[in-house]
């Protein structure tokens, strides 16, 4: 006899299992979305109880969940994982609450990025106080300055007994931050003779919408190393800088996959006819990698040709 698949869930029925053996259902997860606090308590009495291997993998997919479906959320479940033995775990946590801006978050972050024992949680945690220093520039979260999230993330820099990885991320998080100390800290970090340290440095050129860096970024698309060509494109994006579109059509035809995907989006970024023709030539290419990717940066640029339209069409106030 076959069994009927099950398609709707409890809270309490995905629980269950979650403690079993079977293996993890989208469906099951699903059910734990939008919890309560009075749920969230009991995912954290279940979630306690399991094996590390089945955390990690629920962890893993919960944030694959999250990032594919807008309406899911487990936000109130990721906080838990924070706090959890394992560092993958915890690194889902950290991911998962990456579209977050409840600043009671900054905190829990700080800590993390100064006390964990495992380097790849410290490195999701300067990213995440990136994006609160981002928001605090803003002024989109009100009880925290940017002062707090820069410092702290310029002494793990400057902390020459830390992982370089935690070092190269907390220096693209400090990029966010507009104090006139950023500029030297970056130029620093590309002279250094670390391959990993260059490239975080134009990642931060690029992070800090600051056109200073423009040439410099616009010279490493030329790079010998892929990696400084991804980074390069990714911050002409970052940078809008139009003038260096020819370099960026030239990319396209780059060896190196995730350059190619780079380069197409900063296109669809910077703008202009240039980046328009070529974006239109490869989203009718025979390559389904390109042609996708053309086609979403496309849509970015002709949303823009229109928003820049709307403002010039916006009548003045003479009054």
């Amino acid at each position: 006899m076959v069994r009927k698949r099950r398609l709707v869930w409890s809270f309490e029925e995905a629980l269950v299992h979650l403690q079993s053996d079977a293996a993890l259902g989208t469906e099951a997860l699903w059910a734990l979305s939008g919890a309560t606090r009075t749920q969230a308590r009991e995912f954290a009495r279940v979630w306690d109880t399991l094996p590390v291997e089945r955390r990690r993998r629920a962890a893993q997919q919960m944030v694959e969940l999250a990032e594919q479906n807008i309406e899911v959320d487990f936000n109130i479940l990721f906080r838990h994982l924070l706090d959890d033995p394992d560092a993958h775990v915890r690194v889902n946590g950290i991911e998962g609450l990456w579209e977050d801006e409840d600043t009671a978050l900054i905190k829990p972050f700080l800590a993390l990025l100064r006390q964990d024992p495992d380097a790849r949680v410290r490195a999701a945690a300067a990213d995440a106080v990136g994006r609160f220093l981002l928001l605090a520039e803003y002024g989109r979260v009100t009880n925290t300055t940017p002062d707090l999230l820069g410092k702290t993330l310029l002494a793990i820099i400057r902390d020459l007994d830390e992982d370089l990885t935690v070092r190269c991320r907390a220096l693209e998080a400090l990029a966010y931050w507009s104090d006139e100390e950023v500029r030297q800290v970056i130029a620093a970090a590309y002279d250094d003779t670390t391959p990993q340290m260059r490239a975080s440095a134009i990642a931060a050129m690029g992070h800090s919408a600051d056109r200073y860096w423009c040439d410099i970024v616009a010279r490493e698309l030329q790079s010998p190393d892929p990696r400084m060509r991804f980074e390069a494109a990714r911050a002409t994006g970052e940078l809008e800088n139009r003038a260096a579109a020819e370099a960026l059509v030239r990319l396209l035809a780059d060896p190196d996959r995730e350059v190619q995907g780079a380069a197409i989006t900063a296109l669809g970024q910077v703008g202009g006819k240039l980046a328009k023709r070529a974006l239109q030539r490869a989203a009718t290419s025979d390559d389904e990698f390109l042609s996708t990717l053309a086609a979403d940066a496309l849509q970015e640029l002709e949303f823009n040709e229109e928003s820049e339209f709307l403002l010039f069409d916006i009548p003045l106030d003479k009054t």
